[in-house]
């Protein structure tokens, strides 16, 4: 786990800040934990489910689901359930814990990114003020006042008021000291082409619009979106922050920040266009809603909102592009296995001005009605096309079979056809034919890029005695004595799947510095958190003793003999496939040590021989 910290936050206060967050504590803080014996239970925050099969262990300061496997420590639990890095996670708990975290060389743009989030910080407090107190800020508040705007809408999205003039912004950060070069690294500010005397090089990028402060998912300014007021200004509606070391597009979902925590408890996000359906959305009571920020769905803005939820509703606007972005986006969900429905609006409305003439109920009908994305799909390009036509009706086909071609799910994808095929009145069988060839010449396809690229195949399954051996090993600080078996009998180059080799190996490690199995864990490089998801499933499975094992001891034994048939009758299989004169002694050799690897006394001495030579 300290992958990205060795050499930015001193190991020492890592290991302070986990002292001080017992996982009990920090899990409860976010949600009710319920005593089940020595451990903690609760439903899994993660994923649906109506039994808790959520799991935390105090005695070993790990968390595990059993329905879904993800699993960790407490840094791992923050990371997933704050949607954050370790970084991230981190700075959460030490801020939680009351440590200072002192910086050392080796995070990028550290002291940068320090000034930046308070610059940002301080600037989104002054267009707030400027809105609300200033005496520039007239035309603004009566927009806000038409735009049926609340203040506490306004306070909680602290929206703000860039007053107009080419300097009013800077002459502000030179009284707070902030320098010209910061104001341009924040994107505040634009250089002038052709600087006239006594004007200075520079000039405000935001002048007399609404602004929106744009909070990354800790609740930090990172950049601004600011709107015109007045919809015949020929001018750009939005004007967002250009991409700074804090802002980049791809990564952020505007509210996602207010959204997250209803997201987590209702699994289904609320997809729209624009910051103030977003705004309309929660003000109206769907907290849920968030939105891009001035560019379409990402890959990366699907990965983020998959953390929270497994199903999204989309409503964007209604117009040609608004019906192709719902589209587009859908696809994007569904690569990620989400489930997804699209919400029709009227035409020329948008989920601001429906809810503002339909209220809250409205809007909620909407939501609940919105169908499959694929029912959407028909119903646009319907319009567009004469489905009762064979042409019409093979278009249609078509396009809508490639929609549901991104789904990874073959329950969603034969739900979908079934769908499909009832709207267009075609056989499910024919679509079904047809989607089978689409991914066929897919498949093709990509399994010769893969080839071209080099890619190898995806890895088979953890063998289940290794995952045996992992769970008797868990015990190793209670009996050291598996620590010379291992390392006297088993070579660990002899476990096949990494995973678990990873665990053995930090098991041994463990014993010899005298730490425990989790500390050594989380010196591991674990970006992907497979290894934490591993550990924690390993640490909650009661360790099974059976037939004539009698102790941790003698089942490691047995596992230790099972892993030597398996490399011994492997060698023999490939002797069998390419025999030879000099390989038959070693095959006869393989046969009587296999019968000999039945028992550990005899095999002990086999494997000992097989050792030395």
């Amino acid at each position: 786990m300290l992958w990205l910290m060795s050499k930015v936050i001193p190991k020492r206060v890592l290991e302070d800040i986990r002292f001080r967050s017992d996982i009990v504590d920090v899990i409860g803080s976010y949600f009710n934990l319920q005593r089940a014996g020595s451990a903690f239970k609760a439903t899994c925050p993660f994923h649906k489910e109506k039994t808790p099969s959520f799991h935390v262990n105090p005695q070993r300061q790990i968390f595990h689901c059993f329905g879904c496997g993800t699993g960790g420590d407490v840094f791992r639990f923050v990371m997933q359930y704050e949607g954050v890095d370790f970084m991230g996670a981190i700075k959460i708990l030490a801020h939680r814990a009351g440590i200072k975290i002192e910086l050392e060389e080796g995070e990028e743009g550290g002291s940068d990114k320090a000034a930046l989030y308070q610059l940002h910080a301080d600037v989104a407090a002054f267009f707030h003020h400027e809105l609300l107190e200033g005496k520039r800020s007239a035309a603004a508040k009566q927009y806000l006042v038409k735009r049926d705007l609340a203040r506490e809408t306004v306070e909680e999205f602290q929206i703000g008021y860039a007053p107009e003039g080419w300097d009013v912004l800077i002459n502000w950060a030179h009284q707070k000291k902030y320098t010209t070069d910061l104001l341009e690294k924040a994107g505040l500010i634009l250089r002038k082409d052709k600087p006239s005397a006594g004007s200075g090089e520079f000039y405000d990028r935001f002048r007399n619009r609404l602004m929106f402060p744009i909070f990354d998912e800790q609740s930090r300014v990172i950049g601004f979106s600011g709107r015109t007021m007045d919809d015949k200004d020929k001018t750009a509606k939005y004007i967002n922050s250009p991409e700074t070391l804090l802002f980049k597009k791809s990564r952020v979902l505007y509210a996602l920040d207010k959204a997250r925590r209803h997201i987590v408890e209702s699994r289904e996000a609320i997809i729209c266009e624009g910051q103030i359906d977003v705004i309309r959305c929660h003000q109206a009571g769907f907290k849920t809603a968030v939105a891009s920020q001035g560019t379409a769905f990402t890959e990366e803005h699907v990965r983020i909102l998959r953390r929270y939820a497994d199903s999204v509703v989309i409503i964007f606007d209604t117009d040609k592009a608004g019906q192709d972005a719902s589209i587009r986006t859908s696809m994007e969900f569904m690569d990620a296995g989400m489930a997804v429905r699209v919400g029709v609006l009227p035409e020329k409305e948008d989920p601001d001005s429906y809810i503002r003439k339909k209220g809250a109920e409205g809007f909620s009908n909407v939501v609940n009605q919105a169908g499959s994305a694929v029912a959407y799909q028909v119903r646009v390009l319907s319009t567009r096309e004469d489905a009762k036509s064979e042409i019409g009706a093979m278009r249609i086909a078509k396009a809508v079979l490639q929609t549901i071609s991104h789904s990874p799910n073959a329950v969603q994808r034969a739900k979908l056809v079934q769908e499909v095929a009832e709207r267009l009145n075609i056989p499910a069988t024919a679509l079904q034919e047809d989607l089978r060839f689409m991914q066929r010449k897919a498949g093709q396809q990509s399994t010769a890029t893969a080839r071209s690229d080099g890619e190898t195949a995806p890895e088979k399954e953890q063998p289940k005695e290794e995952i045996q051996l992992c769970e008797h090993m868990a015990n190793v600080m209670d009996h050291p004595e598996l620590v010379d078996l291992v390392k006297k009998y088993l070579p660990l180059s002899m476990i096949h799947d990494p995973i678990c080799r990873l665990f053995v190996e930090a098991c041994l490690e463990s014993v010899a510095a005298g730490r425990t199995i989790q500390d050594v864990i989380n010196d591991k490089d674990d970006k992907s958190g497979e290894l934490q998801n591993f550990v924690a499933r390993t640490f909650m499975t009661p360790t099974k003793i059976t037939g004539q094992e009698t102790s941790h001891g003698a089942a490691v034994k047995d596992l230790i003999l099972y892993i030597w048939r398996r490399k011994l009758e492997k060698e023999r299989a490939a002797i069998d496939k390419n025999p030879d004169a000099k390989s038959e002694e070693r095959r006869r050799q393989i046969t009587y040590d296999l019968k000999s690897l039945k028992k550990w006394d005899d095999g002990a001495l086999i494997i000992e021989f097989e050792l030395s030579s």
